[in-house]
């Protein structure tokens, strides 16, 4: 239960990218009891450090708090709001989806517009209306109006889900990409006693546009080896060949080999892989992805980082709703607690 109700809390909040506050908020206190010392560096990324022995493997662990969003561009003389994307995101989800937007005044809830489809072509109809020509509809009758109930231009936009149990073991909700890493992250400290390394685990902000909370908590910390715990695509759905994605929900956690901005080192694959057969973890590899992690970044600090990816197969991700198996991150954590234990062994 532990689990779900964090997964709910850190899904439930807006961490749209560059803004993530408020998950940084609810991420600290689950982190602060297992680790040794807490700290916020000056660009938003949260460290906590469980300290080990000396001369024994410095682990990084990586879970990005952000989430991919929208931000308000410009406001209309008819109280219009016109938006930029935050990440990527498919403009064909877009449309009628409702969001919050988060002013100094407090969240105003909205719906993304477009022209009505009963006035469109049939040409039109065919094609998916672009983001530039969509709109966020607060109720407002003007841009004055607008303002007056704090909307203006930087205001950022998230979308309006609630996290819900499906089945015992599946759950839906906005954000697990990354929210589902930071509560692997917080289970995995939870469930490591004494531990011979020195472990960062680090909440990182901004990935979803390049990755750059990594980059600059990674150069700090400077790490002998790092895992990034993140989401991938689950392919078992209706239209998807396996060679496009042969990953499955509840079939294990994912271990990346190569992604678009990592090829996983060696010694980290091996210790990823080695240690699931030795303790009976199911788990999926992974390779080909046209996206990437915060270990992309990590791998090149200063003279390198050997890093590897853990991740959750999740279905629809990169919109407003997602859905995972909560016995795959159950597996994640009992991997990846294991292959720290292993690393001094390894490195």
């Amino acid at each position: 239960m532990e689990l779900v109700n964090a997964l709910e809390k850190l899904s439930n909040v807006c961490g749209v990218t560059g803004r993530e506050d408020e998950v940084r908020k609810l991420l600290k206190p689950m982190i602060k009891p297992y680790v040794d010392e807490i700290k916020e560096d000056k660009l938003g990324n949260l460290i906590g450090v469980k300290k080990g022995k000396k001369k024994v493997p410095k682990i990084m662990l990586a879970a990005h708090m952000d989430e991919i969003g929208l931000i308000v561009k410009n406001v209309t003389k008819n109280g219009f709001l016109q938006f930029a994307k935050l990440g990527g995101i498919d403009d064909r989800i877009l449309v009628a989806q409702r969001v919050l937007v988060h002013t100094k005044k407090g969240v105003k809830p909205g719906i993304i517009g477009s022209r009505p489809p009963h006035i469109m072509k049939a040409e039109e109809k065919k094609k998916a209306i672009e983001a530039e020509s969509l709109f966020i509809d607060v109720g407002a009758s003007s841009k004055k109006d607008a303002q007056k109930i704090g909307v203006e231009v930087g205001n950022v936009v998230s979308f309006d889900t609630k996290f819900a149990k499906v089945t015992k073991d599946l759950v839906i909700g906005k954000s697990f990409d990354d929210r589902v890493g930071c509560c692997l992250m917080v289970e995995v400290l939870r469930q490591l006693k004494n531990v011979d390394c020195t472990v960062f685990a680090v909440g990182t902000v901004q990935e979803e546009v390049g990755l750059r909370g990594a980059t600059v908590s990674a150069f700090q910390i400077y790490p002998d080896l790092a895992l990034a715990f993140d989401v991938t695509v689950a392919g078992d759905v209706p239209g998807v060949k396996e060679v496009e994605s042969s990953v499955k929900m509840k079939k294990g956690p994912v271990i990346g080999v190569m992604d678009a901005g990592l090829i996983t080192h060696p010694k980290v694959l091996s210790l990823l892989v080695s240690t699931a057969e030795k303790i009976k973890v199911p788990y999926q590899l992974e390779t080909g992805l046209a996206g990437s992690t915060d270990a992309a970044r990590i791998a090149l600090t200063r003279e390198g980082v050997p890093c590897g990816t853990l991740a959750i197969p999740t279905r629809y991700i990169h919109s407003p709703t997602s859905m995972l198996s909560l016995s795959d991150v159950q597996n994640a954590t009992k991997l990846a607690v294991a292959a720290i234990k292993e690393t001094p062994k390894n490195f």
